[in-house]
């Protein structure tokens, strides 16, 4: 025979082989066992070999694929700590709540979903009588992700445990009274029950592993001891088709973070039908996540598969497990047992012969309901297991029947997840199956009651003292806030002094500001600098050194720059994240650090710096989160604006983050114009954010890679810049009866308002006044509150409408921002309004070119000034030809 060795090149190929003959001989003999009891017989062997060969500490690649059965066997799993007959009952009392509220909800057409936690069940029931550690106890408790279409069973727990009412219950998806419930975990709507907003989904799992990261960050940094928890994601198999639920796995193996779990249901359903249909998502799975370096538990398979594997002496049954994609097992639990026996064990004579030793109604239970995720000592012995598991982060794959226990009609069904209600004849049936003592005449109005044993039940006895045990209640999200003292006053004073003759960019401006309040006795350990590998373009590497960039293993090799004051050092105390060249990543961090005051206990504060282009266009739904789940902290557009970063293009080009982040209601968005500002704006985020009276918002802050002189502050304009808006240059009159407006300007572009303004008096005796419009978007919230405050019958006048009362002449706004930016606040202005902005797709030029494309630079702000000015009649139309003529446009 050919020796099969030579016929696969390899990477062995390239490695000695010091006794050729030894390896013939072993290749011999996989060669005989292949011919003389089959290929499934060697492939079972070698695997046993590897299987030995870890154990024995030998280094090999690991084998990322393993066969279609439990992890865990029958035989290994560990006593099950708890009185499985009663936590069975509380189980059978939380799905009928559920389905219950879901139902009742449909008389509202506010819908809900029922499916998911019906499956999920025995995965978060054995998770909260046995695992998932309170508040109340040492530490900060476990984090936990629920997976958002299960919430209706974690308020039918809650019900049942005191926390909720039944009207409660009855407001599921109805806000507006004050008294209901949000569909999903929604902290801002929900604040002492929901931790971590995970329905839009992919940004539960990223958030999860970079909660893991953090915990461990708090730790090394010696700000609270966070060994003692543990994060727990609950997702579903079809979410993991979210690129984000897997882009930080590599971070979570690399790092070590057996502080984290992921529980996936396979359920093998997504929204509109297999997960993966021709496929199997379990196996696909678990090579992702082994080839990543985590731990993989498989529970798949109930007690009542034993049996059938026990049997199964030629190896046909797990080949025929391996080979059947994910729809057909599908259908498998919707049709008779007559047709499991011809497709599935007619698939070969050795199968065939098997189920000749079943009888139809262990074919049924092991099809229709035997799934390791039912089974609380099945789930219990996967999270026992991945509890004790060093070293790397571990996922379980249980295998769950999406709709269980919701009758034929519901389990399994394609669109089980659009079906938003039981029938009364449904109900009966599920409580026949449940055993629950729930008479005919509760049905009688017509609607389906909620269920409870009593508050002193046995069953609600032992749900309480399990908690109790556990640390108190779960979730839960507990806020002990305590204010940070204001940071001492000159870290500000350097900014509001100006930088005299030298130029220096608002960027710079910022860092240094951060840097100095770094420095500060009280709060600077608190600041968590985030960057995804662009620290040196925004001008941080100074911080290397001084901070040190964060790692868990510390700087194991010597750095290149060793030699230079600002090397790149990498430590375990570390504390700048710079998470390399993912956006995602660097939010969740911010995530993380932002609401730490409520997970932790410990008020963090974060600032976030980034290409503005890729903040809000990029990652715009986790800001979303962020804002849900009330994080604080500082977020910074770097290099913003259209026109200001020169030769980058379109896709780096941002003219439009400040729309964007005006949607968001949390986020207070500026602008700022000088580096005096941002001390300002900083100052005042802090008291806000932090100070006695914390507030549940975040900064938006962009700034600009444009070197410019920064002027010292004037007197009295502090109140204004917080505002939004305050007069900077008053324009001086050539003569009395001098045409005049008001040129309102943003950012950079208040350099071209300025230039403007010198243009307009020298060239055309025009006077124009420049304000400084710190944040449009905080002129805009107060003039909204403003249009409420009439509504309720107060008089209140808009900030901008009396910071520009009485101002002569036409207003005029110019931003490196679309003109929808400075539009948002134009109905509240008295004067005649226009404005000017940069519109459209970026381009690669110089500053001056791109303005000048866009019409926003000195000359173009004069041209349109002076357009306005003839419009009202105050100058000859004839000026403005002339001024086109002079300025070359």
């Amino acid at each position: 025979m050919t020796d099969p060795v030579a016929q696969l090149p390899s990477e062995l190929d390239q490695l000695p082989d010091r006794d050729p003959e030894e390896t013939a001989e072993w290749a011999a003999s996989l060669d005989a066992v292949t011919k003389a009891a089959g290929p499934h017989r060697a492939a079972y062997l070698m695997r046993r070999s590897l299987q030995h060969a870890e154990g024995a500490g030998i280094a090999l690649p690991k084998l990322l694929e393993s066969d279609y059965v439990n992890t865990i066997p029958t035989s290994a799993e560990p006593e099950f700590d708890g009185d499985l007959e009663m936590e069975s009952k509380i189980t059978a009392w939380n799905r009928w709540n559920a389905a219950a509220m879901v139902t009742r909800s449909a008389r509202y057409g506010v819908g809900g979903h029922i499916a998911t936690f019906a499956s999920a069940a025995w995965l978060y029931e054995t998770g909260f009588n046995h695992f998932f550690r309170g508040k109340e106890g040492d530490g900060s408790g476990d984090q936990l992700y629920i997976q958002g279409h299960a919430s209706p069973g974690i308020y039918a727990r809650a019900f049942l445990d005191g926390r909720l009412s039944e009207q409660q219950l009855d407001n599921f998806r109805q806000e507006s009274g004050g008294d209901g419930l949000p569909s999903y975990p929604h902290p801002r709507r929900l604040p002492w029950l929901w931790e971590f907003p995970t329905v839009s989904m992919g940004l539960g799992p990223l958030s999860a592993i970079y909660q893991a990261r953090f915990n461990r960050y708090l730790t090394n940094r010696k700000i609270k001891d966070t060994s003692n928890s543990h994060v727990w994601a609950f997702l579903g198999d079809g979410e993991m088709d979210e690129p984000e639920s897997t882009a930080a796995l590599a971070l979570a193996a690399r790092e070590q973070l057996d502080n984290l779990t992921f529980v996936i249901n396979c359920n093998l359903q997504r929204l509109d039908g297999p997960v993966r249909a021709n496929f199997r998502v379990v196996q696909e799975l678990e090579g992702a996540f082994r080839g990543a370096g985590w731990n993989v538990i498989k529970t798949l398979w109930g007690n009542a598969w034993d049996e059938l594997f026990q049997l199964d002496t030629t190896g046909a049954l797990i080949r025929r497990l391996r080979e059947v994609p994910d729809a057909q097992f599908q259908t498998y639990a919707t049709r008779d047992v007559a047709y499991i026996r011809e497709h599935f064990f007619g698939a070969e004579p050795a199968l065939a012969e098997l189920a000749k030793l079943l009888s139809d109604a262990k074919i049924a239970e092991c099809f229709y309901s035997s799934r390791g995720g039912h089974e609380a000592r099945k789930v219990y012995a996967a999270y026992r297991a991945a509890l004790e598991h060093k070293g790397a982060p571990t996922v379980i794959l249980a295998q769950t029947v999406k709709g269980y226990t919701l009758g034929k009609g519901f389990e399994s069904k394609n669109a089980n997840h659009q079906m938003k209600k039981l029938s009364i004849d449904e109900f009966k049936g599920m409580r026949e199956l449940l055993g629950l003592p729930i008479p005919d005449s509760a049905f009688e109005d017509g609607l389906v009651p909620y269920g409870h044993p009593g508050a002193d039940s046995p069953e609600v006895r032992y749900l309480q003292e399990r908690r109790a045990a556990l640390g108190g209640p779960a979730p839960a999200r507990r806020v002990h806030a305590v204010a940070l003292p204001q940071p001492e006053e000159r870290a500000f004073k350097a900014l509001y002094k100006g930088s005299g003759k030298q130029e220096m960019a608002t960027t710079m401006a910022f860092v240094r500001l951060v840097k100095d309040l770094m420095r500060d006795k009280e709060t600077g350990r608190r600041w968590v600098p985030i960057v995804p590998d662009e620290a040196r373009t925004f001008g941080m590497e100074s911080l290397f050194p001084s901070a040190g960039i964060y790692s868990p293993l510390g700087q194991t090799y010597e750095p290149v720059d060793r030699d230079q004051l600002m090397y790149y050092k990498e430590a375990k105390d570390g504390q700048i994240l710079n998470e390399g060249i993912t956006e995602a990543g660097a939010m969740a961090d911010f995530i993380a650090a932002a609401s730490s005051y409520a997970t932790h206990g410990e008020t963090m504060i974060p600032f976030y710096i980034f290409y503005s282009m890729f903040g809000w266009q990029r990652t715009g739904d986790q800001m979303w989160q962020l804002a849900d789940q009330l994080g604080k902290g500082f977020i910074v557009g770097a290099t913003a604006g259209r026109t200001t970063l020169t030769g980058e293009g379109l896709q780096h080009a941002d003219g439009h983050s400040h729309l964007i982040a005006s949607t968001n209601p949390a986020s207070l968005n500026y602008d700022p114009a000088f580096a005096y500002e941002i001390a300002v704006i900083v100052k005042d985020g802090l008291r806000r954010m932090y100070g006695p009276e914390a507030e549940n918002v975040f900064y938006y802050l962009t700034v600009y890679n444009e070197p410019k002189q920064q002027p010292a502050m004037p007197e009295g304009v502090e109140d204004g810049i917080v505002k939004g808006l305050y007069r900077f240059k008053e324009g001086v009159p050539a003569e009395a009866d001098a045409p005049r407006l008001q040129l309102l300007a943003s950012g950079t572009a208040i350099h071209w308002a300025l230039e403007a303004q010198e243009l307009l008096a020298a060239d055309w005796g025009v006077t124009a006044d420049v304000w400084s419009a710190t944040s449009w978007g905080e002129l805009r919230r107060d003039a909204l509150e403003s249009d409420e405050a009439l509504l309720r019958g107060e008089e209140r006048v808009p900030y901008v409408t009396q910071a520009l009362s009485g101002a002569p002449g036409p207003v005029l706004a110019v931003s490196d921002w679309m003109r929808a930016v400075p539009d948002s606040i134009s109905q509240w202005v008295e004067q005649d309004w226009s404005s000017l902005g940069t519109d459209g797709f970026g381009l690669s030029d110089t500053r001056q070119g791109a303005r000048r494309h866009f019409g926003v630079d000195a000359e173009s702000v004069a041209v349109a000034a002076l357009a306005q000015l003839a419009r009202r009649g105050e100058i000859p139309a004839s000026k403005v030809k002339e001024a086109r003529e002079k300025y070359g446009m």
